[in-house]
């Protein structure tokens, strides 16, 4: 009898939260860090980590978007997560021209 050996690949956290930004914004800067480690033996945090992210967004997208709504538009593309795994996310979300005066 022939055994089937199947490779299963999971992508970390931050990885996800990465591919989906980045398939659902035109993002011309995208960070996501992740922050877990300074969290360590706090509520919501997991041994294991990747609870906690800081993610840092430029984006012509949010042109003509508050910054409330912006965070709404980020939080709706990554509700898995947030229902899930990560238990606190940091935004910055800015245009390309808010990204340049604060350069």
């Amino acid at each position: 009898m022939m055994q089937v050996c199947e490779e299963v690949f999971v992508m970390s956290v931050a990885d996800q939260i990465r591919q989906k930004l980045d398939q659902s914004f035109s993002a011309l800067s995208l960070e996501v860090i992740d922050e877990s480690d300074k969290h360590k033996g706090h509520v919501g945090a997991r041994p294991e980590g990747e609870t906690h992210f800081r993610v840092k967004i430029v984006s012509a997208d949010f042109e003509g978007v508050n910054r409330v709504e912006r965070q709404r538009m980020v939080n709706k593309v990554l509700k898995e997560e947030l229902e899930g795994p990560v238990h606190a996310l940091a935004l910055s979300t800015l245009t390309p021209a808010e990204s340049e005066r604060r350069a």
